[in-house]
């Protein structure tokens, strides 16, 4: 079984990376990415811990960038893990998350809401963001659940939504080439119809893969994706996009209602990418 597209408790994740690394074990998966937003912390605690449970584990990161003003996560993956050009960069996109944090709990104070930046950040460890807010305001009774805390307030339409400094996508690809990974569009189906342009304008960049399987696709979906990374010569990936206890109706390996299998040659195809120079 293989996973790509998994969150620890350095970003939006419950589980620490050896939870992690054992609930992998015990879901049988022997491929394993996880891909923290702007972080490898998870990463770097993980790596002795899945080599000692013999789980493969393929250094991964998911960056939120933009393009035309609109969202488009990044995910990154690297054979080799990144040196210390790639990892400050990161740092400085951490530094960004901490400042629009304030900015969300001075709006959430706006909108009559008890809730200080510190509250989350008591959940979030080094890398705090909107589910830990949504956390805090289910825990104080503000929400009936953490999909009411984004669908009304959190989300980009919604109430306390406030903008973050991101990378624009070509710088995303760009940086990430430049470490010898490799870029891929994650979960395409959140794009809303603007999946190909990116593609069309991101793939003479450097943009070399596009997330065909995960949790959020129906099966149709799934098998459009293939064949557009075949149109355009790109690499698959996938993953369910794990949280733990964040997400708790998605399963790690297997999705949402059991919706992933993800090739073993997806895995293969990645750990066997040269890193570039």
């Amino acid at each position: 079984m293989i996973d790509l597209h998994t969150h620890s408790n350095h970003s939006d994740g419950s589980l620490s990376p050896r939870e992690l690394i054992e609930e992998a074990v015990r879901a049988g998966v022997e491929v394993l990415s996880i891909t923290d937003h702007d972080s490898f912390a998870g990463y770097d605690r993980a790596v002795p811990i899945a080599r000692a449970a013999g789980v493969e584990l393929l250094c991964g990161i998911e960056l939120s960038t933009k393009l035309d003003g609109r969202s488009v996560h990044l995910l990154g993956y690297f054979p080799v893990a990144p040196g210390d050009g790639f990892r400050a960069w990161v740092s400085e996109l951490q530094i960004t998350r901490r400042e629009r944090n304030v900015r969300l709990a001075a709006r959430l104070h706006e909108l009559g809401f008890d809730i200080r930046v510190e509250e989350a950040e008591a959940l979030g460890r080094g890398m705090t963001g909107r589910p830990h807010f949504a956390k805090v305001m289910l825990d104080k009774g503000y929400v009936k659940n953490l999909r009411h805390a984004f669908d009304e307030y959190l989300d980009e339409s919604a109430k306390a939504y406030v903008h973050r400094l991101e990378p624009s996508l070509e710088e995303g690809v760009k940086r990430i080439r430049e470490a010898g990974g490799i870029a891929s569009v994650a979960h395409p189906s959140r794009l809303h119809g603007r999946l190909e342009d990116v593609l069309e304008r991101m793939r003479p960049l450097g943009l070399e893969a596009l997330e065909a399987y995960h949790s959020d696709h129906e099966p149709g979906q799934t098998s459009q994706y293939l064949q557009l990374a075949q149109r355009y010569g790109m690499k698959v990936t996938g993953g369910s996009d794990y949280h733990g206890a964040m997400k708790p109706e998605v399963r790690l390996g297997t999705g949402h209602n059991n919706n992933l299998a993800i090739p073993r040659a997806v895995a293969d195809a990645l750990l066997a990418h040269s890193t570039r120079t």
